[in-house]
């Protein structure tokens, strides 16, 4: 809540969420999701925690006078805590539009050989803003937040109605979290993003260019990151029974596919061995690596359409545009939850010997 940090607050918590080890954000957003599949739930839940049946047992248990005093209390301290709700809530709204973004690069076919299929058709973003919305009516607008550091946005509810805008400025954010990120692996991989922007902005041949910027973008990464000999080698001690991850080229050699090497990338190497829970059986790629990687292989699939376009028609830079915002969420939370370190060391150590 430090005011004065020299750091914006959502970057310190996307900071936090990016310093969490790969399991714990990864259950976080599994619960995000689990949760905000009922948002009407969601607000019965808010609406129920301030029932007269709280207050009136409160007030028989401790009298008038007390009571007053305990409710003053409660109030100053329950400020302190909505503001803490209000701005945990909306720092997941990076990682909601990143999702939404990357689930859209995918079509309904490729959306249905996901396992969980339903979970990519849930409104987050629509969710958490409405679960905003109602926060703000239900304790926001009722406790002294005068007494707190909330700014003036920190008190200005999210409405439904004005989503578009709300959408637009934290994609931005997103945008810029999946740079710095691949900046650190590579500075020269951010220029092929910033390249595909200028060439929509100001070139005749715009996307057809920002296209192929994008194309070489994602192979670059895989090639980087891993030889395709070093994704065999994955694949055969992590996913050996998982379909669609090696073929056999026209020389009689098995080649990993497309969805081998993204999702080689997205686990950056690491195992996919996993204790099973309440959301996932332990089998295969999680249900976040398994989509990270498909939207990768998705959108790559859809630039290669628009790469040889030479309508430069509106809809065609508008979707253009829409499959960048997905390949920077997918690259984002992809990043986020696997961090490039000693897993991809291990295993080309593993491929020498």
């Amino acid at each position: 809540m430090d005011q004065d940090h020299p750091v914006p607050w959502q970057d310190r918590l996307g900071d936090l969420f990016e310093a969490l080890e790969s399991d714990g954000l990864e259950a976080g957003l599994e619960f995000t999701l689990a949760q905000l599949q009922d948002p009407e739930q969601a607000k019965a839940w808010l609406g129920n925690f301030k029932g007269l049946n709280y207050q009136a047992f409160a007030l028989r248990l401790l009298g008038a006078g007390p009571y007053r005093l305990l409710v003053e209390a409660v109030k100053q301290d329950g400020a302190v805590l909505a503001l803490a709700i209000r701005r945990g809530m909306r720092a997941l709204m990076p990682f909601a539009v990143a999702w939404s973004d990357a689930v859209s690069n995918m079509s309904v076919n490729q959306r249905k050989a996901v396992a969980k299929a339903d979970v990519l058709g849930l409104e987050i973003v629509q969710g958490l803003i409405e679960l905003d919305d109602a926060f703000g009516k239900k304790f926001i607008s009722t406790l002294p937040m005068q007494l707190t550091t909330a700014t003036a946005d920190d008190l200005v509810g999210w409405q439904p109605d004005n989503m578009p805008e709300i959408v637009a400025s934290i994609r931005q954010r997103v945008g810029e979290s999946s740079a710095r990120r691949l900046e650190r692996e590579n500075s020269q991989l951010v220029r092929k993003i910033k390249g595909a922007r200028t060439a929509l902005a100001h070139s005749e041949d715009g996307i057809s260019q920002a296209a192929n910027s994008l194309i070489e973008l994602i192979d670059r990464i895989m090639r980087e990151a891993f030889t395709k000999q070093a994704v065999l080698v994955w694949v055969d001690a992590n996913l050996p029974d998982e379909p669609q991850m090696t073929f056999t080229d026209k020389d009689g050699k098995v080649q990993p596919s497309k969805r081998a090497e993204a999702l080689c990338f997205v686990y950056r190497g690491g195992p996919t061995a996993r204790q099973a829970n309440e959301y996932d059986d332990g089998s295969g790629p999680t249900l976040f690596h398994d989509v990270f990687a498909r939207v990768i292989v998705a959108t790559r699939d859809r630039l290669q359409k628009l790469k040889h376009s030479d309508g430069g028609t509106p809809e065609e830079k508008e979707q253009l545009l829409c499959l960048l915002a997905g390949l920077e969420g997918a690259l984002m939370l992809g990043l986020s939850i696997n961090q490039f370190g000693d897993t991809r060391d291990a295993l080309l150590k593993e491929l020498d010997a």
